[in-house]
């Protein structure tokens, strides 16, 4: 039995391809963080990208607000805002404003940039995002507590800078992106926050998690704190359906649409996932596309990685059409997370005590319906005699 329940979300970067209608992709995202909500997930994640046509939402936090209003209690995170590419003051006043739009249901997810391409057009080094996503989050992180910060670098330059309006929460979830890198882990630490790791299944992220895992917590024991592996969230790519044929006769056109992006950004590469098909990728266990058996089996193997891990985070890659997705999602809300969090073991057990029992039960149920029938013979003949 795990210590925590594990919680589901869904991770949309997002995916879409070119000859969509952007406005159409921008509601059937919105659409499914409300189906999301309806199913009682618990998080949903919206990216931040600029670049490549494909990942087409340039603010997470734009969309975070237009789904605070079509849902009630999921939270919603920021995955990610993109810190070097924002003024600090500016990112910690939206964040605070957004949390109060969500009610305090907000999550601040933040990282460096993925795309090169972004950086390129803000006219910044790719290489220093890393450090400038812990400089921002220094900044922000004081700013969001109330501090009034003056301090100059390369890249801002804050005078008596504050938040006018606070945060909502005041125990606001930041969390930190976490893929191959150990830097992930160590900000985690650093800042007491969760750990996206949003490469958890990928060749090479799945055995950084357990490492990148425990140089967050040797970090966090060094600043005299633990982590809570609740506040991690691994996130993979499950798609599910009533037979894995049916699944992955539902994702393979979805999944060669989307390999185009891929083979875009990267196929010059030898060992660009640009060169892999659906079916590597089911048969190396990166991705899930099968039934909900198998995705309990990837849980396990995540589990025996990061145990009790928080969050289990499905990737939306646009892989299957929308009604399709849901019912996956519905899926995996039905009969992947009961499994993995014990949540029928008492009807079973009440289930099996019945049947150990039913010979006992249903012979005093005879019983008692022969002292009926016993009974009512009984009062009819004390009625003919008066």
């Amino acid at each position: 039995m795990r210590k925590v329940k594990l919680r589901a979300g869904v991770f949309l970067a997002p995916f879409h391809p070119l000859d969509e209608s952007p406005t159409l992709t921008f509601e059937r995202d919105l659409e499914l963080a409300r189906f999301a909500d309806e199913l009682g997930f618990s998080e949903f994640w919206y990216g931040e990208h600029h670049t490549g046509g494909y990942e087409n939402s340039a603010s997470p936090e734009l969309m975070i607000a237009a789904a605070a209003q079509r849902t009630k209690r999921i939270k919603l995170g920021t995955g990610v805002v993109s810190l070097p590419y924002h003024n600090p003051l500016m990112t910690a006043n939206r964040i605070a404003q957004l949390d109060h739009l969500t009610f305090g249901r907000l999550i601040f997810g933040a990282g460096p940039g993925l795309l090169m391409s972004d950086a390129h057009m803000l006219g910044l080094n790719a290489i220093e995002s890393r450090d400038k996503l812990d400089q921002g989050l220094d900044v922000i992180t004081r700013l969001l507590r109330g501090e009034w910060v003056t301090e100059q670098t390369s890249w801002y330059d804050l005078r008596d800078a504050h938040c006018q309006v606070l945060p909502f929460n005041d125990q606001m979830e930041v969390c930190v992106a976490s893929t191959f890198s150990p830097n992930g882990g160590t900000l985690a630490a650093k800042y007491d926050a969760g750990m996206l790791c949003l490469a958890s299944t990928m060749m090479g992220g799945f055995d950084a998690l357990s490492t990148n895992w425990k140089i967050a917590c040797d970090a966090a024991a060094k600043a005299g704190r633990s982590m809570s592996p609740s506040r991690i969230r691994c996130a993979t790519d499950i798609h599910v359906a009533e037979t894995r044929e049916k699944a992955l006769e539902q994702v393979r056109e979805g999944y060669e649409r989307y390999l185009l992006y891929i083979k875009n950004q990267s196929e010059q590469l030898k060992d660009s996932p640009a060169h892999k098909s659906i079916d590597e990728l089911i048969e190396t266990q990166q991705v899930i596309v099968g039934t909900p058996d198998d995705a309990i089996e990837q849980i396990r193997r995540l589990e025996l990685k990061v145990p009790d891990f928080g969050c289990l985070l499905m990737l939306d890659k646009n892989w299957a059409n929308t009604e399709n997705k849901k019912r996956s999602l519905e899926m995996v809300a039905r009969y992947v997370l009961p499994a993995i969090n014990g949540d029928n073991r008492n009807r079973v057990k009440s289930f099996d005590w019945c049947r150990e029992n039913r010979d006992a039960n249903i012979d005093i149920t005879m019983r008692a319906t022969k002292k009926a029938f016993d009974k009512h013979a009984a009062d009819q003949d004390i009625d003919k005699v008066a």
